[in-house]
């Protein structure tokens, strides 16, 4: 017999061996003898009050033996001379495509722009130390896209867009950590997930895949409202019969060829801002209640915020506790920070993006001219001006949270995780006003919610830009465009996804929908 139970743990309760045993016993009302195991299926923590609990949802296994395997089982074989789809990125939304061709009997070759995961860390380090952009290899692209350098957070609301559990047993099967099945906000780690990554990658390859980095999509055959062929930087042309587009939402190239080619794009709704890093100490002893060390039981504690400020939602956005702030840039010309933590979060420092709506329907009437391209223009001309008013080169624009919100410029800077460097500069002015008010604003409020949370002690530094795609492409029930029958947009590229997690679901659905369409 397996019964499903809540249990609540107080910390110093945790801290016994068998206490999920002795909780679960007492909560049925059964001997302890009587459990031949309990199974943690869900775990989160209730600090809303002095008293920390933590929440943990078991399965209780009952004179009965706990499964030794998962019950997902993913049907890889060899398609090494089966029917070819193309996939152009191998991000989330391209690795998961790849995948599900396989399992469904096609053969996937995917064209990465990028380089693969270790190739790919000689030029982040070019990036932090030598504030060198390569434009093809950085934190966005290469292989695993921006999740693998950037800190691999699962947490999605998408539910309803397929299976959540499935896409976390694959990354198991892969070489993930099983306390992704448990967490509440489950994380992987930037130092482990490039494993994770490779082992994907040589999935797809030892079942017959083809995986080409160093392979840059520059244009588009069309006839018959078809991609017929595509065409490479290297001067090859590739013969497709099915495409799936998953780019990412920084392939501001494919954005452009698509226009070009007078493809319909639709502008679409975003979010910028800032980057804002507290000291970890300072969200600890917020959120735990506790004026020293937190206890060693809890992780970093992280955060989430939102205020509406003049119609405009403004909110923290991959929030990354004991994480770093790093360069995303992918062009030299610009500046852009994202934030990544490693898999024991155990960095100094606390890091979210605070960023704003942005309607692009009513907000960007400067930006008309461009079209569906509106946003990606104003996207890009703040990240100029970040370029700029930070020196020069990757050292980033940025200002004590105090004086910014004071409209003060900063005499110093605290210290940073960000490694190429901050110069100070009246970010309060810098910004766009319809942003910088709307952010001042919205700091008043949240250290109003979370007392401590407003202090001299934070630094904001700009910009945080890519949240999202500011450009969508449209596509039907059957997930083809409108216009071209068998181009698949697809993750968060397409408009269609917002982390790992939903654009691993929309790469699968993207992989089902072109291999029904041969």
């Amino acid at each position: 017999m397996v019964k499903e139970i809540q249990l609540r743990i107080t910390l110093k309760e945790e801290e016994r061996s068998a206490i999920l045993v002795s909780k679960s016993a007492l909560k049925l009302g059964i001997d302890q003898e009587d459990i031949t195991g309990v199974k943690i299926l869900r775990k989160s923590i209730d600090a809303r009050k002095p008293k920390i609990i933590l929440n943990y949802k078991v399965a209780v296994y009952i004179r009965e033996a706990l499964p030794q395997k998962s019950e997902y089982h993913f049907d890889y074989k060899d398609i090494s001379k089966a029917k070819p789809i193309h996939i152009i990125g191998f991000g989330p939304a391209g690795m998961y495509a790849a995948l599900r061709c396989i399992e469904l009997g096609f053969k996937p070759i995917v064209l990465e722009r990028g380089k693969n995961v270790q190739d790919r860390r000689r030029d982040l380090k070019a990036i932090n130390q030598d504030h060198f952009v390569n434009e093809d290899s950085n934190y966005c692209f290469g292989e695993g896209g921006a999740g693998t350098y950037s800190d691999g957070k699962l947490y999605t609301r998408s539910l309803k867009r397929g299976d959540v559990r499935r896409i976390f047993e694959n990354l198991v099967f892969h070489g993930a950590t099983d306390q992704i099945l448990i967490d509440a906000h489950p994380h992987i780690g930037t130092n482990k997930l490039p494993k994770v990554v490779q082992n994907i990658r040589e999935t797809i390859l030892k079942y017959g895949g083809e995986i080409h980095f160093e392979t840059r999509v520059t244009d588009f055959d069309i006839k018959n409202n078809k991609i017929q062929s595509i065409h490479l930087q290297n001067g090859n042309v590739l013969s497709v019969n099915q495409v799936i587009l998953a780019t990412g939402h920084s392939a501001r190239d494919i954005y452009y060829l698509l226009h070009k080619k007078e493809i319909p794009l639709e502008a679409k709704s975003f979010a910028m801002g800032v980057r804002v890093e507290h000291p970890q100490h300072i969200i600890d002893s917020i959120q735990y209640h506790c004026s020293g060390p937190r206890n060693e039981l809890l992780p970093a504690a992280s955060y989430g915020l939102v205020q509406q400020v003049n119609n405009r939602g403004v909110y923290s956005f991959c929030m990354c506790p004991g994480g770093f702030i790093v360069p995303a840039a992918t062009a030299n010309g610009e500046v852009v920070v994202n934030g990544m933590s490693p898999s024991k979060r155990n960095n100094r420092f606390a890091n979210s993006g605070i960023v704003v709506e942005i309607n692009v329907d009513t907000d960007l009437p400067k930006y008309e001219q461009f079209g569906a391209l509106k946003g990606l223009e104003y996207q890009k001309n703040l990240e100029r001006l970040a370029f700029t008013s930070g020196g020069r080169s990757q050292v980033a624009p940025a200002q004590r949270l105090t004086d910014f919100v004071t409209g003060k410029l900063s005499n110093d800077l605290n210290d940073c995780s960000y490694q190429p460097g901050l110069k100070s500069a009246p970010l309060h002015s810098l910004l766009p006003k319809f942003i910088g008010s709307r952010l001042r604003k919205g700091f008043d409020a949240f250290g109003r919610k979370m007392k401590g949370y407003y202090t001299e002690e934070a630094n904001i530094v700009g910009v945080e830009s890519r949240t999202s795609s500011p450009v969508s492409i449209p596509r039907t029930t059957h997930l083809t465009h409108p216009q071209i029958t068998n181009l698949y947009p697809c993750g968060e590229g397409g408009g269609y996804a917002g982390g790992i997690v939903s654009a691993a679901m929309d790469g699968e659905r993207c992989a089902e929908a072109a291999s029904q369409n041969f």
